[in-house]
């Protein structure tokens, strides 16, 4: 009898009701599931189960009674949302570059898990949950599917994504795309999101990013323009769009394709164009706009290196999911990124403060693009010759292998100065390393500099702190024995403190050209200042602000979500800044990645000639920019050099300490004892010396960099110094190790 109950479950098994094909899309993709996952369960091919849903088959046993076992537990859990009227379609902005599409529901073929706006990032997991998507049950009764994270591991922090009106940009501003064994690629955007890309070629997929995929970003100020979205492909989705999955060295050294590679021949068949830079780790794909409709693609290929180590660490080698959370997160808190975080960092100034802005109606009543006040305009500036880098068009009446010093060259850069232990410091136990959090950027904040108008040539001036520009004047007498610390006269050993107006560190010899800000704190140590010549920029603003706060915000957002927010004591500080990184690697990342933005976007303001076919003289293509401004660089970095300076004597004036190294952002002082607390003099109310170092999260405050012991410092002294050298204890402060490549061994 058993053999003929077998028999009866098989016949009824072989006939197991199933849901019609659009239902069975919707339930698997309201649980999130891709088709790989499903095939794997079920024991079949990708493909198979895409036949399910399309209706090109239909399962049979024994795959059939589990298929149907599947669906029938999703449908408890999503049941089908009861019919509505359908809403009119919503026709996405020009700006984007797309086409005419309705909105109102996922398009056949697409994995869709649209996602609820994001609130405030909170790094605990039921805020997660909370901000992650709504219940399964209430998502689907709302008549969507729902999104769930498949990702194990615990709850992370959602991505703070706005979708625009209509939505335009539903799907946020990028997906990663990989591609299966079957050359099935998927795409995986921010939140969880997972589309099916049924794209063939690489002009097909700029087509169906641009038409269907419903995604970019938002304007971040309202004369700017909408961000183009961004595909990320990994090394097996580029295989499958026919391209390679390295560059060779050639291409590398090019940084891109042949320009007779099939693939640019594709596009170019396509009547797609590339930019300058031609299809190399970042591409832009575009056709000219036409009207305010912008048509681009732009694309990132970790694989041929677009993720540099240094600002991405490991994030070229996350899965995709991971990698689109990632750079997620990077975009919504700064911006879509559109090359290395350097160029992202400068195109984010632009961004955020537009060239050009629309006009009043004119006599037709149409509305023209006119000067934006308070940008950097629409054309370059040409430097002053002082503040011209190197071969630049401006120095081509200089003679050949001329070496400009400083009485002809404009030279603000950051600090690499140390000096040799005192016996008083060779007692101490310790050296502790404390480094300035975002030092640039808050040096950037509230800058005063020179915006669409050249630079104006004086001679004899009378020195203003408000007027940004270039002065030469004779620093030498300043005497850093005694100055003034909070407009009262103090008296300090000069000889263990750097000058503030050299990089080095040393004290100037005679006259040279310095920025506003280095000029302004020899007047503020209480000396005068008499300048011989300048070259001023009478239009001025604090051009820099907006993008100040906004990589301010990101970062301290990314921190606050690692778990070190801005309102804890000292100890707690410390306490929260020990092993950070570790709670969330993939957030760990977009904070190096914000840190590099500000350094990179600044460095980039004065970008130098790159390649063998440039010669002295001749113009490189970084000079056609607007943002090519070494005064504007000049004015940061002697702000944050001044800053650093300005703690320092403060320090010193209160507690008698003084640095025995200086790098850049980091000091390097003697203590007892191996924390920050045993240099800073935090009393019982929190506070310590004002003016001076305080530890905490915020731009311009100071972390713990590291501690190692003064034997130490000793001997890395003693191996590293030769010919009056002292090396820079700073540079090796954080780990301590001393590479062949520092000893010349």
């Amino acid at each position: 009898m058993s053999e003929l109950f077998d028999a009866v479950d098989a016949l009824v098994a072989s006939r197991s009701p199933l849901p019609p094909r659009a239902e069975r899309r919707r339930l698997r993709q309201a649980h999130a599931l891709t088709l790989d996952e499903v095939a794997a369960a079920l024991g079949v091919r990708r493909a198979t189960v895409g036949g399910w849903e399309s209706g090109k088959s239909e399962p049979r046993p024994p795959e059939r009674e589990a298929y149907a076992r599947l669906l029938k537990q999703l449908a408890q859990l999503y049941p089908a949302p009861a019919p509505a009227p359908a809403p009119a379609p919503v026709r996405a902005p020009e700006s984007t570059g797309g086409v005419q599409e309705d909105t109102t529901a996922p398009r056949p073929g697409s994995e869709t898990a649209p996602t609820a706006p994001a609130g405030p990032a909170d790094t605990t997991g039921a805020a997660a949950a909370r901000h992650a998507a709504p219940p399964p049950a209430a998502a689907a009764r709302a008549g969507r599917p729902a999104q769930t994270s498949r990702r194990q591991g615990g709850a992370k922090t959602p991505v703070p994504r706005t979708p625009a009106p209509g939505g335009a940009y539903a799907h946020g501003p990028l997906l990663v795309l990989d591609a299966d064994a079957e050359r099935q690629v998927t795409g995986y955007g921010v939140g969880g999101l997972i589309l099916d890309v049924p794209a063939k070629s690489l002009p097909a997929l700029v087509e169906w990013t641009l038409a269907e995929a419903r995604l970019g970003s938002e304007k971040l100020h309202g004369s700017g323009k909408d961000g183009d979205p961004l595909l990320v492909l990994t090394e097996a989705a580029c295989a499958r769009y026919g391209l390679p999955g390295e560059l060779s060295e050639s291409e590398r050294i090019a940084g891109r394709l042949a320009e007779g590679h099939k693939a640019v021949k594709q596009l170019e068949r396509a009547d797609w164009q590339l930019t300058k830079r031609g299809l190399g780790p970042w591409a832009r794909i575009y056709r000219p706009a036409q009207g305010s409709r912008r048509q681009c693609v732009q694309l990132c290929l970790p694989s041929w290196h677009a993720l540099d180590d240094r600002a991405w660490g490991h994030a070229a080698r996350l899965e995709p999911a991971e990698l689109a959370r990632v750079l997620g997160v990077y975009a919504a808190r700064v911006m879509t990124p559109v090359g290395s975080t350097a160029v992202t960092g400068l195109q984010l100034m632009t961004a955020l403060n537009p060239p050009t802005r629309a006009s009043e109606p004119d006599g037709t009543g149409k509305r023209h693009r006119e000067h934006r006040p308070g940008s950097l305009g629409s054309e370059p500036v040409d430097p002053a010759p002082c503040e011209a880098t190197d071969g630049h068009p401006v120095l081509a009446h200089l003679p050949r292998f001329h070496v400009r010093g400083p009485g002809e060259r404009l030279f603000e850069e950051a600090y690499d100065w140390a000096r040799d232990l005192t016996d008083a410091e060779c007692m101490q136990g310790h050296l502790v390393g404390l480094d300035v959090n975002l030092a640039f950027g808050a040096a950037a904040n509230g800058a005063v500099v020179g915006l669409s108008s050249p630079p104006v040539h004086v001679t004899s001036p009378v020195f203003d702190p408000a007027v940004p520009g270039s002065w030469l004047v004779d620093l030498s007498h300043v005497d850093l024995s005694r100055v003034k610390v909070a407009k009262q006269w103090r008296d300090l050993d000069g000889d263990l403190l750097p000058s503030p107006f050299t990089p080095t560190g040393k004290r100037p010899e005679g006259p040279a050209w310095y920025a506003t800000p280095t000029v302004a704190y020899a007047v503020e140590l209480g000396y005068d200042v008499a300048p011989m010549e300048a070259w001023v920029r009478r239009e001025s603003g604090r051009f820099l602000d907006g993008w100040y706060k906004r990589l301010r915000d990101a970062y301290v957002a990314t921190m606050a979500d690692l778990g070190v927010a801005e309102k804890l004591s000292p100890a707690e500080f410390l306490k929260a800044m020990d092993g950070y990184k570790a709670r969330d690697r993939e957030l760990g990342i977009v904070v190096d990645a914000v840190k590099m933005t500000v350094k990179g976007g600044i460095g980039k303001l004065q970008e130098k000639a790159r390649g063998g076919g440039w010669k002295p003289g001749q113009a490189w293509p970084a000079l056609a920019r607007p943002t090519w401004r070494p005064d504007i660089r000049a004015t940061v970095i002697s702000r944050a050099r001044v800053n650093m300076h300005r703690k320092m004597v403060a320090l010193a004036a209160a507690t008698g300490r003084y640095p025995v190294a200086v790098l850049s952002d980091c000091a390097v002082y003697a203590a007892d004892g191996p924390s920050p607390l045993d240099v800073l003099p935090y009393g019982a109310d929190g506070k310590t010396v004002p003016g001076s170092f305080r530890l905490g999260v915020s731009p311009g405050k100071v972390k713990h960099e590291g501690t190692q012991s003064v034997l130490w410092g000793a001997d890395v002294l003693e191996r590293l110094g030769a010919d009056g050298h002292v090396a820079n204890l700073a540079r090796y402060i954080k780990a301590g190790e001393v590479t062949s490549k520092d000893t010349g061994e």
